[in-house]
């Protein structure tokens, strides 16, 4: 029984863990698409409405549960929605290492808002846990020419605010008891369509002329790829103390630094890689503090 116990116990970490990863590596296939004439915004619509899409024979019994949490709901949607239309912006834009950095200073806001809106207690060694991955993330992100980590340029405040973004979206999450795993991924698919269409719409952004080999690509990466993140991440975050799913979600940083740098030929260095060790250790100290 108490193995059992440990092995259901394990499976939102592993969701995670697998999720995490899959956003690790998904910026190099939505690259290639990028360069094939599917920019930023559109991309991010055809993306997550090919998922929506392709899940709706089995997922569209759960529009019945937002009335039991319309607000909710409603602002799951739209944190959802600026979480990944801000973050993929970021990523075909910017610095891959630098934009998930920034993106994961999502757990000091995760925590405080457990905090203040869940009133989950934070224990030492999660504290510790987060101070580790935190110093990590400072240590990768350190610039020695500025001496600073002050962001600059578009990609960098949209790789912040899909942080905050983020860690809004996981209280929302934790808070909706009675809301099923698939309903909250349904629904931030639905937030992410309507803010992309809102952004495409206040941008005047011209409907893209892109091969139909692109256009397939993006298909197939909405399904295969971003249905599949989304329920592993949604899983992971739903079982767990947002504390903890926050920073074990730092592993996407790890998997993103070594994509990097055998995809993109990109190298990372000594710096990078012991900060990389310190949000590793962070992570498990917080798994083993809500274990």
């Amino acid at each position: 029984m108490a193995s059992n116990h440990r092995a259901h116990g394990m499976l939102p970490v592993l969701a995670l863990l697998a999720g995490s990863g899959m956003w690790g590596l998904v910026w190099y296939p939505m690259r290639l698409l990028n360069a094939a004439g599917l920019d930023g915004i559109w991309l991010t619509l055809i993306l997550y409405a090919s998922a929506l899409v392709f899940s709706l024979p089995r997922t569209a019994p759960v529009f019945r549960e937002y009335p039991r949490a319309p607000a909710a709901i409603v602002a799951l949607m739209l944190a959802g929605g600026w979480t990944n239309v801000a973050f993929l912006v970021a990523v075909l834009h910017g610095d891959i290492l630098r934009v998930m950095l920034l993106f994961y200073l999502s757990p000091l806001w995760a925590t405080l808002l457990g905090w203040l809106v869940l009133g989950e207690r934070v224990g030492v060694r999660a504290q510790a846990g987060l101070a580790l991955a935190m110093a990590g993330a400072l240590l990768m992100l350190w610039n020695p020419q500025t001496r600073g980590v002050w962001p600059h340029g578009a990609s960098d405040w949209l790789a912040i605010s899909s942080g905050f973004a983020f860690a809004v979206g996981n209280v929302m999450v934790r808070q909706m008891k009675g809301i099923s795993v698939t309903a909250k991924s349904v629904a931030i698919w639905v937030g992410v369509l309507g803010v992309g269409a809102a952004v495409a719409g206040l941008l005047h952004l011209a409907p893209p002329h892109a091969p139909a080999g692109a256009f397939a690509g993006a298909v197939a990466l909405g399904i295969f790829g971003i249905l599949v993140m989304t329920l592993l991440v949604q899983y992971g975050v739903t079982h767990m103390p947002v504390h903890r799913s926050a920073v074990i979600m730092l592993f996407e940083l790890v998997a993103g630094a070594l994509s990097q740098q055998l995809l993109a030929a990109v190298q990372v260095g000594v710096r990078e890689w012991a900060g990389g060790a310190l949000i590793m250790t962070g992570a498990y100290l917080a798994a083993l503090a809500s274990g």
